[in-house]
């Protein structure tokens, strides 16, 4: 890595250079972040490019003018996955993963895992490892503040597979802490193979804080733990398209060199404007990184070295 990159404070997305000429793919991209992050980008002149479960969604955000095409992507379906991957012919100079699941109760993928890992990390190991070559400058990768909570356990391949497979006893809030420091072990290791093969783009990491989005509008279901989370968001958390400035920061900001966590600068990183921020010491454990990795490879079918 080179020099520590500093990030104004104050830093918006009024800041941001002109895009014109530049791709984005933005995952997740009919609402909340994702399309907030799509609908900025389009305006500063970028051609923007999202993915959804829902294609008849996405077409209306294109249709509105926020976007300008749209794939069909089911990120805990890894048929869905490569059916997506096959169909991006052209290269983008940055790639978003920003789709996401929080707090669901048990739930199995049609590929046998557990939901929240199977759409937070698996499915977006699968889809960048297949599009590796057609990345140019650009991953990034949207992390949270939950990180904090999720550890792997002993943090061995056997434990990593276990939860991800949906470990018993189960507790959504502890699987979605793993799926959220999985992110960050992802870019992680994704920057040490990066500069070992010398792959043009880097990974960078972000989290938007405490966003009034969809994702917290639906997590913890229809009990005390999804109404608290939805009266507390909509009282304090800060807007969508504030929340959004951090992933725009990490996709846009120049000469970041790889690795760098963007966050808001506010207390506790809840709220504010971007600037680089610290994951927890076990997002940085390279043993940790290269074990999920190796599980990830396996559970997905996708090596990232192979050739598309």
């Amino acid at each position: 890595m080179g020099a520590v990159v500093m990030i104004p404070r104050g830093w918006d997305a009024d800041d941001v250079a002109d895009q014109g000429g530049r791709r984005f793919l933005v995952t997740g991209g009919t609402s909340g972040l994702g399309r907030e992050t799509a609908r900025m980008l389009t305006l500063m002149g970028a051609h923007v490019t999202i993915t959804a479960r829902d294609l008849g969604r996405a077409r209306a955000v294109v249709d509105s003018g926020e976007a300008h095409d749209a794939l069909e992507l089911d990120l805990a379906d890894l048929s869905s996955v490569r059916r997506c991957a096959q169909g991006v012919v052209e290269p983008y100079d940055v790639v978003i993963l920003n789709a996401g699941v929080m707090w669901t109760p048990f739930t199995l993928s049609v590929d046998g895992f557990e939901l929240q890992m199977a759409t937070n990390h698996l499915g977006h190991f699968a889809f960048a490892g297949l599009l590796r070559e057609r990345v140019r400058e650009r991953l990034v990768v949207v992390s949270s503040i939950y990180h904090r909570y999720g550890s792997f356990g002993d943090g061995s391949v056997e434990e990593i597979e276990r939860r991800c497979r949906g470990a018993q006893p189960y507790s959504a809030r502890e699987a979605y802490g793993d799926s959220k420091l999985a992110n960050l072990l992802f870019v992680e290791e994704v920057e040490r193979r990066r500069l070992r093969e010398d792959w043009p783009f880097v990974a960078v990491a972000a989290h938007p804080g405490w966003a009034n989005t969809n994702l917290f509008a639906d997590a913890g279901g229809a009990g005390w733990l999804g109404r608290a989370s939805r009266w507390s968001s909509r009282i304090l958390a800060q807007s969508a398209q504030r929340g959004a400035l951090s992933q725009l920061c990490a996709a846009t900001f120049p000469d970041l060199c790889g690795g760098e966590f963007i966050g808001p600068r506010g207390r506790g990183e809840l709220r504010g404007s971007p600037r680089l921020v610290h994951p927890v010491a076990r997002a940085k454990d390279p043993r940790l990184a290269a074990n999920l990795w190796r599980v990830s490879e396996e559970l997905t079918g996708v090596r990232w070295g192979d050739p598309r």
